[in-house]
């Protein structure tokens, strides 16, 4: 009887260091198991870290900044996207079409056409080389046809011969090729006169006057004409289409390169 009371002793000794031994042992699997964790959140953000050096950032595209144009300016957008022949690439096709050729006037149709989009389309093709017959109106060849270009942007010349006779030049905005070349038979001798003097006073190319008018504004030059200064000589009138697709009209004296006016259409 008096051995019992040892042996509960011994068995509760023993419940508790099977306790305490328990107890450690869940605390070690606890620790481990938050150090693991903690080893998965460092690797994940390591991870994640790297990725990023490797893919691109996503950004959200912001809305389309066509909605905020003018009618002019996505008329202007929609045409010089696509327009692949550049402004002095078709004034030099222009001009050799003219033999002794001058450029006078290029334009590029649809980008605020003022009277020049009133002409009507040319009901025919012109003669290959693009010269006139000798009765001064143009070869046509086969059946009246609407012109190649008519589908896409076209550059309008007019080239003068010594004399100011004007021949009219079109040509395929996309691939630079000559669509028609043409004497103007609206012209008098009044008119080649008047031509034939304002070219003797132009003593700057229309290239150089185009130069001038981008280095003071950034952009793509649509039209450049030989015009008349009120009175005091003449002018190269140049358009420039800037980022924004507004329109800059500068007037450049054909004498010194200099502009003489500044506007800006915000249509």
């Amino acid at each position: 009887m008096r051995l019992e009371p040892r042996r509960n002793n011994c068995l509760s000794l023993r419940s508790r260091n099977l306790r305490a031994t328990g107890a450690a042992a869940c605390l070690a699997a606890a620790a481990l198991l938050l150090t693991a964790c903690g080893q998965s959140a460092d690797s994940a953000t390591s991870a994640a870290t790297e990725a990023a050096k490797v893919l691109p950032q996503r950004t959200t595209a912001s809305p389309s900044a066509t909605a905020d144009l003018t009618e002019d300016q996505r008329e202007r957008k929609s045409v010089l996207d696509a327009t692949k022949v550049a402004f002095d690439d078709a004034a030099t096709t222009a001009v050799g079409e003219v033999a002794n050729g001058k450029l006078v006037d290029l334009d590029l149709e649809g980008v605020d056409d003022d009277d020049r989009g009133e002409s009507p389309s040319p009901t025919a093709t012109g003669s290959p080389t693009g010269t006139a017959s000798p009765t001064g109106s143009p070869e046509a060849t086969g059946s009246p046809s609407a012109s190649p270009g008519a589908d896409g942007p076209v550059w309008v010349a007019e080239v003068a011969e010594k004399d100011g006779t004007v021949h009219t030049v079109r040509i395929d905005a996309v691939d630079g090729k000559v669509i028609e070349a043409r004497v103007d038979a609206d012209q008098d001798a009044e008119d080649k006169k008047q031509t034939a003097e304002w070219l003797s006073q132009a003593t700057q190319t229309p290239e150089q006057a185009a130069k001038v008018a981008t280095e003071k504004k950034k952009g793509t030059v649509t039209s450049v004409s030989l015009d008349d200064n009120d009175g005091s000589g003449v002018i190269w009138s140049v358009d420039v289409v800037g980022s924004d697709w507004k329109k800059t009209t500068f007037d450049v004296d054909a004498k010194n390169d200099t502009i003489v006016r500044e506007e800006t259409d915000n249509d």
